[in-house]
């Protein structure tokens, strides 16, 4: 089940129905848990299960990191977690994966090896509640939070139906707390919910399936070399598409779960606004970063060990990073690019030696709009590799981008180029404009029936685009 679907709309009016009658907020919290297995299920029933034991085994485990003394037994029960979560994840993403390398690599040996092809089914969403019941087990293991008093409570943190598929990635003490006591949401947070559902389904039905996705699918699935126009078109058309699908999604998420009081953490800040890559992955895809950060970076000694160290750790962190995004080497080298560029970033920072303030003073000049140019096109450089299947699929892309490719051919339309050409711009625009800024608090300012009038837009355009939409991206991951 995907928000842009009618069967959304059903399941989504019926559970706002049901969350706000007259029964007792144990009975809220069942139904909620129940229409969130109810929503899982519709990709593929049988990996209900699998989502199931993960809770089931992290909520007991977790509990017992927390009230274990003995330092090896608490050490092992950790191991148990990771070796459960993350064997979990191994097996059902990265199988297959795993295989073909081994098999390459004997046969580069002289070994014939052709195993059967496993035909492993990846779950929907299982690198994101892997990461959410993970960083549980990791916080009772350090006790950062209490553990949590009750199961139901546990389950719906993990299922919770918005964010259970596609982020944004939760903690404990972010949602947890707003099961223990009763709530619904108050008129502001309904009309808010539903804006930011509205917003985040015209992101994605319009804006990066109706006008960008043909162009970005028609540049990546190209066979042969195209024209330099072509590609950067098509790059710039994916860079946008995925932006809009990915913030599409989370703001949909964060919309649904308002319409029910529940609030989940901001996931975008107008990335394409960012000025350098630190700052991007402070504004991308954020509950992932913070968690890459906090569970990965900061263990592997961070910037507490000396330069070297650091180094190696942001490294280590964005390739993990990169290959948590899919089972292919060119996720790694997507991962890889960004660990460079914030290697040279933080080497020419530290030559400057200019401090934080100095720098965001100059940021809010000329200086800033160009690095944030400049950002966004070497952004574009690493999105080549994140969407081809192969790397020489991805160097024939960057040939045709500077021109290098022999014979490129003319293969979208004008009409492919002007929608590019239009929404890109517009999207850069509007993110600087909004960089500092909240929607909701924009929206507000507006005067009613500006407001109106707007979201009636909204809703028109995705009448308009209904047959356009598909499944959002990051489902595969």
């Amino acid at each position: 089940m995907v928000f842009n679907s009618y069967t959304f709309i059903a399941f989504f009016a019926i559970m706002l129905l049901i969350y706000n009658l007259p029964i007792s907020w144990k009975s809220k919290k069942i139904t909620l848990l129940g229409g969130s297995y109810l929503f899982y299920a519709a990709w593929n029933p049988p990996f209900i299960l699998l989502l199931w034991l993960s809770t089931v085994v992290d909520f007991f485990v977790g509990k017992a990191l927390y009230t274990q003394t003995n330092p090896y037994k608490k050490k092992m029960l950790l191991v148990l977690s990771l070796i459960g979560n993350l064997g979990m994840l191994c097996f059902f993403k990265y199988g297959t994966f795993l295989l073909d390398n081994f098999v390459a690599l004997v046969n580069a040996f002289g070994v014939d090896f052709h195993p059967a092809a496993p035909g492993i089914i990846l779950p929907a969403g299982i690198s994101f509640y892997t990461f959410t019941t993970l960083c549980y087990t990791i916080d009772m293991y350090q006790k950062r939070s209490e553990p949590v008093k009750s199961l139901l409570d546990f389950s719906l943190f993990v299922t919770f139906f918005p964010h259970l598929v596609a982020g944004p990635i939760v903690r404990p003490p972010q949602l947890v707390p707003q099961f223990e006591n009763p709530r619904s949401a108050t008129r502001k947070q309904l009309l808010d919910g539903l804006l930011l559902l509205s917003l985040g389904l015209f992101m994605k039905v319009v804006l990066a399936d109706a006008l960008l996705s043909e162009t970005a699918d028609a540049v990546f699935n190209s066979a042969a070399a195209m024209t330099s126009l072509d590609a950067w078109a098509g790059v710039f058309a994916f860079s946008g598409q995925i932006f809009l699908d990915f913030a599409g999604y989370s703001t949909c998420a964060i919309g649904v779960a308002l319409c029910l009081g529940f609030v989940l953490p901001q996931n975008f800040n107008y990335p394409y606004a960012a000025i350098g890559f630190s700052d991007f992955w402070k504004r991308w895809h954020i509950t992932l970063s913070a968690w890459l950060r906090d569970y990965l970076y900061i263990p592997l000694g961070g910037n507490r060990k000396g330069k070297f160290r650091m180094y190696v750790a942001l490294m280590l962190t964005m390739l993990l990073g990169g290959l948590w995004h899919g089972a292919n080497w060119t996720f790694v080298a997507w991962g890889g690019l960004h660990g460079l560029y914030l290697w040279a970033e933080k080497f020419i920072n530290d030559r400057r030696k200019s401090t934080a303030e100095q720098r965001e003073q100059e940021n809010r000049q000329w200086y800033g709009f160009l690095y944030a140019f400049f950002t966004f096109m070497l952004v574009n450089i690493t999105w080549v590799f994140f969407r081809s299947d192969s790397f020489g699929k991805a160097w024939m892309i960057l040939e045709s981008m500077f021109g290098m490719a022999p014979e490129g051919q003319v293969i979208l339309t004008t009409m492919a180029i002007v929608k590019v050409a239009i929404v890109i711009p517009a999207i850069l625009i509007f993110h600087w404009v909004m960089r500092n800024r909240k929607v909701i608090d924009e929206a507000y300012k507006m005067k009613w029936w500006s407001l109106g009038l707007t979201w009636s837009f909204l809703i028109l355009m995705l009448i308009w685009a209904q047959e356009s939409g598909d499944a959002f991206i990051y489902f595969q991951f």
